[in-house]
């Protein structure tokens, strides 16, 4: 019988798509093994692109929901399944109960919260040695023993990781052309306010690429349509026809699917920006609060921007400081210097 490994999900996109990474390498060094995924219902699109992954198993819960009943549940319904490990992504003892009501005979992850028990494979994370998340994600393949193996064996980053689907169906659902050229803009962030450039100089770098003859895609969820309708608001009245926000009306399988036609891509520290990166599209990553020494996108494709004052990265979710100077005093010309050399083969 092949090995089969269940691997429980992170609950963010950006850490969904660098988790691409581990898949890959498991498939690479396990031959034949099986990989289903629990994850939260949001990422089904996602997994469906991702080749490596064999099942998504909706895991049904509300972020930050603990549901000890439905996780026992769907564990003894997984344990039909005879799994030879569970690994892991999330620190949190909730992402254990699964696995362990599954009886799943061996279980890896990081130590992180009190789970001792629950996860009976820990392992101590020297953050110094796996700077990159995708790397920590990574060494998870590899036995503690050979823990070093994970840097002999980097994450994989081959572009285009996602598949690529067909975008006929999405762009005929919104009325959108690929007549010109598509300029997708990804003004959002989840994680709060700090890791957001300023709608004005997303408007900026719109105005200069709607004048060269752009369309303009704005991408987001529900939360980001405002910022999208005041980026928007910020660009030249007689340019605005050719802008649409797409925030907030777009499924994340079609989001992918639209993305993946971008000419050239301008993102936030942002699941959607990893997203692009995965598509290989030429990608502008504007960081301010986080780094790109953490979690940059995986794409020979990408560059990213930051001004590196003597604040960031503070890792807040909002300025702490009240001034917001390492997205404000980063410049549209800065970040749209970086871009010609990638878009151009686009």
């Amino acid at each position: 019988m092949p090995e089969k490994i269940l691997i429980v999900g992170p609950a963010w996109v950006g850490d969904m798509v660098m988790a691409q990474s581990l898949f890959m390498t498991l498939k690479a060094t396990r031959p034949g093994v099986v990989l289903h995924v629990a994850a939260p219902k949001w990422s089904e699109p996602l997994l469906a692109r991702m080749p490596e992954v064999d099942r998504a198993i909706d895991m049904d819960l509300a972020h930050g929901q603990l549901g000890i009943g439905a996780r026992f549940k769907l564990g003894r319904t997984l344990a039909q399944e005879a799994y030879d490990q569970a690994i892991l992504l999330p620190n949190s003892l909730k992402s254990a109960l699964i696995p362990f009501f599954a009886g799943v005979p061996l279980r890896t992850g990081w130590r992180g919260e009190s789970r001792y028990g629950l996860v009976n494979d820990m392992r101590r994370l020297d953050k110094a040695a796996l700077p990159l998340m995708v790397d920590r994600f990574n060494a998870l393949a590899f036995d503690k023993d050979r823990i070093g193996a994970a840097t002999d064996f980097p994450a994989p980053h081959p572009e285009p990781r996602l598949v690529r689907q067909d975008p006929t169906e999405a762009l005929g659902h919104f009325g959108l052309t690929l007549e010109k050229p598509v300029l997708a803009l990804c003004p959002g962030a989840e994680f709060g306010p700090s890791k957001r450039w300023p709608e004005t100089h997303y408007a900026e770098a719109a105005t200069r690429l709607l004048g060269e003859g752009h369309q303009v895609w704005i991408f987001g969820s529900s939360k980001d349509r405002a910022v999208g309708e005041a980026l928007i608001a910020a660009v030249p009245e007689h340019l605005r026809t050719h802008i649409t926000n797409l925030a907030g009306a777009t499924t994340l399988g079609q989001a992918i699917d639209l993305i993946g036609t971008a000419n050239a891509v301008i993102s936030n520290d942002s699941g959607l920006m990893h997203v692009a990166a995965a598509l290989d599209r030429p990608l502008i990553a504007v960081y301010g609060s986080t780094s790109p020494f953490f979690t940059p996108p995986l794409s020979s494709r990408a560059r990213t921007v930051q001004l590196g004052i003597e604040c960031s990265p503070c890792f807040k979710r909002e300025c702490p400081l009240g001034h917001h100077r390492c997205m404000r005093d980063l410049g549209a010309d800065r970040v749209l210097a970086a871009l010609p050399n990638l878009s151009a083969a686009s």
